[in-house]
């Protein structure tokens, strides 16, 4: 039986004769239903569509889709002695990316920000061998496709390795995270956000949402309790989760100049 994507989140949804009557993600207030209705395509339609395509960003590997497909985001890959981590995920994986990616020492782990970007995760580990899949046991309930290899970690923090470690800002969504890497960026860190906080246009701020599509802000004590999570971190970069909305450089500062920029406009 066909996997099923949402045309709208990227979702995969477990194998089913039909697609399934709704997107749970969707139906959240936080996304939102396609115009034209909820619409579903199968795994093989969106690769007939689409492409994973692969370039740098800032010095990482991402990969995202062409043309760009639902919420349009990018997966970053960290490179380890062992293989890489990828950061977020894309909703589709196709032999010519997941060969890029053997050639680039293969994937060790996988690691979600939140639901929004968890796509294709189950494709992409078993794609390697049935690679962990890091997501915050909070939002347990999002998973569309359950597999094994999805580990629902708990806590505030998990470590992957010596450098790379999975910090629960909540905020976005209740399990919401971000990934820090303390040897990124010449050994200055660099902590990688998703859209938990958004780097805006301009690239010199962030800025922080309930929901980005209905326009939903933050309150001012989730803001609070995001910027104290990060402020023990030492990171002079920031990743988001776009194509080349990244701050190169400074970013340590810039957060906190966000995060009191943010909570004077909603005061």
């Amino acid at each position: 039986m066909p996997l099923w994507t949402c045309e709208t989140c990227g979702a995969q949804f477990r194998d089913s004769e039909g697609p399934p009557a709704s997107c749970p993600i969707c139906d959240d207030e936080r996304q939102f239903v396609n115009w034209k209705g909820q619409t579903f395509l199968t795994r093989e339609a969106l690769a007939e569509r689409h492409r994973v395509v692969w370039r740098d960003d800032l010095g990482l590997t991402g990969l995202g889709l062409e043309p760009s497909f639902a919420i349009g985001q990018r997966a970053l890959l960290m490179p380890l002695a062992q293989g890489c981590v990828m950061w977020d995920c894309v909703p589709l994986a196709t032999a010519e990316a997941i060969a890029h990616v053997r050639s680039l020492g293969g994937l060790k782990a996988i690691a979600i920000s939140h639901p929004h970007f968890y796509g294709a995760l189950a494709d992409w580990s078993e794609a390697f061998g049935g690679v962990p899949v890091y997501l915050h046991a909070d939002d347990g309930q999002w998973v569309m496709r359950p597999h094994p290899a999805i580990v629902h970690w708990t806590g505030e923090s998990h470590r992957i390795s010596d450098d790379l470690l999975l910090l629960r800002t909540g905020g976005h969504f209740a399990g919401a995270t971000m990934l820090h890497s303390a040897g990124s960026a010449g050994g200055r860190g660099a902590l990688l956000t998703g859209d938990i906080a958004q780097v805006t246009m301009d690239r010199r701020f962030l800025s922080f949402m309930y929901s980005y599509p209905n326009y939903m802000p933050l309150n001012a004590a989730t803001v609070r309790r995001i910027a104290a999570a990060v402020e023990p971190l030492a990171f002079d970069r920031i990743y988001g989760a776009w194509w080349g909305r990244n701050i190169a450089s400074g970013a340590k500062a810039a957060f906190a100049v966000s995060v009191a920029r943010y909570l004077a406009a909603i005061a």
